[in-house]
């Protein structure tokens, strides 16, 4: 395959992005600012897959004009002493040999996959230097089970978040049947358009809604206090101590069908993140249930069906993107320049409850999910963690609004492109997100690309020693919740 850059431009090792304008030397906001505290200094890992080898010339020439077109990618975080030293957005000059690695390497070892599973592990043992802009790109020219070639691009959280980079990459991306063409973006990420009906009955539906909204978010808001300060999640084999955020992750990916995701959708009403939910849950229950069997084992106690402990709290801090609710962006009219993209932390999160156990019918994970999602949605939880963490930062310390520690784990979807593209020439085999740094002992992120749906599992393997059982049990678990679909004659047989 012939590799063509996007509107190639002459390679250089220094990009020269600076202004003397006052307006780019901007204080960091205070959510940026969240991400640099002891326990929250977190780092976002996207692991790419390619269709073909890397042609690093070619990706350092097209840098120029995409990531470097954004400010947040040629700026280092300094000091304000004008400010009491915090930090502001300062341009540089990028040296792209100090942010771009490729690593000579071997194309005959033993094990590629794990080389590369270790290679990224071991980039979780470290930080990326304030003395440079905090990101950094690794190509890694050696063909794995799943692609030819592996990206891995390493971002300080602070610069954005998921749903901004993933535009992000999108700008630098074009249909690979189409090589002109920007990809089609995913439904969720489409500007919407209100629409406006009148009559007694749509008032009076509007008003119920609303106040519905403030009485769960009434309800959430003292949740979130009692959480806080009292309500930790039940001790299990999958709940990290406190100081885990500062511990090195074994980060490990799995990828199973969207189409039967898409399948479960359709015949039981619900949302794709309602089905991965579901799926999560009852991934997580198998899981427990295993490790539980086990104690009792070991214990010299008899091993059951069902091993778990009664009443088991397991809650997840997830994430939500709050781009509908503060800003008009039109996504479609970003990604047709890298530099209009608007990079930021504009997320908040909703503590979502896991309900752990055993169910006689699988299918019930999904409703469980469905029933949570659906009320979590009828509340502003998410935008006030937002708010909330804003203000704790701007008049007090940034140590106020820190993550939650007493949940069990953080959980995020982000929609992928629909169809196959290519990334500065190269075909795009897969999309693999994920974090290190947070104050939990796992994380598992979700997120779609064309007909594939990545599951990407980050975990302190201290306190989780076995991600890739966690896959098995995702992988697992979708295929019991497809079955007992077809099984209940809930799909016709011409859908699957």
């Amino acid at each position: 395959m012939t590799i063509q850059a996007i509107k190639p431009i002459k390679t250089t090792k220094n990009v020269d992005n600076t202004s003397s304008s006052a307006e780019e030397e901007q204080p960091l906001s205070p959510v940026a600012r969240m991400f640099h505290e002891s326990d929250s200094t977190v780092y976002i890992i996207v692991i790419i897959g390619f269709e073909t080898q890397l042609n690093p010339e070619v990706i350092k020439a097209n840098l120029g004009h995409t990531l470097l077109s954004q400010p947040r990618f040629c700026s280092l975080q300094l000091p304000d002493e004008k400010r009491g030293g915090e930090l502001k957005w300062v341009r540089t000059v990028v040296d792209l040999d100090n942010h771009v690695k490729v690593p000579t390497l071997d194309p005959n070892m033993d094990s590629p996959d794990m080389f590369v599973e270790d290679y990224v592990s071991n980039l979780s043992k470290t930080g990326i230097s304030m003395s440079i802009p905090m990101w950094d790109l690794h190509l890694l020219n050696i063909k794995t089970s799943d692609a030819e070639s592996v990206g891995v691009l390493r971002v300080h959280h602070s610069l954005g978040d998921g749903t901004s980079l993933m535009t992000l990459f999108m700008s630098c991306t074009r249909k690979l049947s189409d090589p002109e063409a920007l990809p089609s973006l995913p439904m969720n990420m489409k500007k919407k358009h209100g629409s406006s009906s009148g009559g007694f009955l749509q008032y009076f539906i509007k008003l119920f809604s609303v106040l519905l909204l403030y009485w769960n978010t009434f309800v959430d808001v003292v949740m979130f206090f009692i959480t806080t300060f009292y309500l930790d999640d039940t001790k299990t084999p999958l709940k990290g101590p406190l100081g885990v955020a500062s511990t090195p992750r074994r980060i490990v990916h799995r990828t199973v069908s969207l189409e039967d995701v898409k399948l479960v959708k359709n015949a039981m009403n619900v949302t794709v993140n309602d089905v991965m939910v579901g799926v999560t849950e009852a991934a997580l229950s198998r899981n427990l249930n295993r490790k539980y069997g086990k104690i009792k084992k070991d214990a010299g106690g008899a091993e059951g069906h069902n091993n778990l402990p009664k009443n088991i709290r397991l809650r997840a801090t997830h994430f939500v993107n709050l781009r509908p609710y503060l800003v008009n962006e039109d996504v479609s009219e970003m990604i047709k320049s890298s530099s209009k993209v608007k990079l930021g932390n504009l997320i908040g999160y909703v503590i979502f409850p896991f309900t752990i156990g055993l169910r006689e019918d699988v299918l019930d994970h999904v409703r469980s999910a469905k029933a949570t999602g659906k009320r979590k949605k009828a509340s502003l939880e998410a935008l006030y963690t937002y708010l909330m963490a804003k203000f704790f930062i701007k008049f007090f310390s940034a140590k106020w609004a820190s993550f939650p520690t007493q949940t069990t784990l953080w959980y995020s979807n982000v929609p992928g492109p629909q169809e196959e593209v290519t990334c500065f020439g190269h075909q795009v085999a897969y999309v693999a997100p994920t974090c290190y740094g947070q104050p939990n002992a796992l994380m598992i992120h979700v997120v779609s690309y064309v007909n594939k749906m990545k599951i990407i599992v980050s975990v302190d393997e201290g306190v989780v020693p076995d991600p890739h059982q966690i896959c098995d049990d995702i992988e697992e678990s979708l295929k019991l919740i497809k079955n007992a679909v077809i099984e209940k004659g809930l799909v016709d047989s011409y859908d699957y």
